[in-house]
C-alpha cells in the first residue's frame, strides 16, 4: 500500500527556521474547520472543536485507507487561524474576546460528500459536542511570513513582533494571525513545543 507523508511534500509550509521569518507561497488547500469565540484556555469550546476535527480526519484516513485508493498517509497538524473584531483587543491578556477557527489539513482527493460520510459514521458512535459544526472548506493564503517558535504560546510575543516587522519592511499584514502546531502538547515538555507563526501579507 502506497504511503503519502504531506508534511514532507509540504515542508515549506510545515518546517519553518526559528532563527529567521522567511516567506512562503501557500496554495489553496483543503481544511476541516470549525469556527469559535472565546480564551481557548478556558472555554471548552476549542477543546472540543479539536476533538471533533481529528475525529473526522482519522475517520478520512481510515476511509481512504480501506476504499479504492488504497492509500495510507499521517494526520497533519492542528492549526489556528485567531482575530478580534476591535483589533485592539488581541494583544491583550483578555482572550475572551477572541475568535478563532481550529483547523486541520486534508489531502486533495478528500470531498465533502467523503466529509459527510465520516460525519454521519461518528455521530452514530460518538457524542463529539462540535461534531455537527465540522466543514471542508478550501483556504487561500498565498503570500505569507512565517517564523518557528520554540517555547510556551504564552512566549510568543518576540516570534510575532519578527514576522510583524518583517512584513512592515517588505510590504502590508493582511489576512488573520495564523499558528501551525507541529507538537504534541500532551506529552512534549512546554519548552519544547513548536508552533509556526504565519501571517498573509500583501
Amino acid at each position: 500500500m502506497e504511503k503519502v507523508d504531506f508534511k514532507k511534500e509540504l515542508k515549506q509550509l510545515y518546517q519553518a527556521s526559528a532563527k529567521e521569518v522567511v516567506l512562503v507561497d501557500v496554495p489553496p488547500m483543503g481544511f476541516l474547520m470549525v469556527d469559535g469565540q472565546g480564551d481557548p484556555n478556558i472555554a471548552p469550546a476549542y477543546q472540543e472543536a479539536v476533538e471533533a476535527l481529528f475525529a473526522v480526519a482519522y475517520a478520512l484516513k481510515s476511509m481512504v485507507k480501506r476504499g479504492p485508493l488504497a492509500l495510507d498517509y499521517g494526520v497533519l497538524p492542528l492549526e489556528s487561524l485567531w482575530w478580534a473584531d476591535d483589533m485592539r483587543d488581541f494583544g491583550t491578556r483578555d482572550k475572551s474576546q477572541r475568535k478563532w477557527t481550529a483547523m486541520v489539513m486534508q489531502p486533495p482527493f478528500i470531498t465533502p460528500a467523503m466529509m459527510y460520510a465520516a460525519v454521519g459514521a461518528l455521530q452514530a458512535n460518538k457524542a463529539l459536542a462540535a461534531l455537527n459544526q465540522v466543514r471542508l472548506n478550501n483556504f487561500v493564503e498565498g503570500k505569507s511570513a512565517q517564523i518557528l517558535h520554540i517555547g510556551p504560546f504564552s512566549k510568543q510575543g518576540p516570534a510575532i513582533e519578527k514576522v510583524h516587522s518583517f512584513i512592515a519592511e517588505h510590504g502590508k499584514p493582511r489576512g488573520k494571525h495564523h499558528e501551525i502546531y507541529l507538537s504534541d502538547i500532551r506529552r512534549a515538555a512546554s519548552e519544547k513545543w513548536k508552533t509556526i507563526i504565519r501571517q498573509p501579507m500583501q
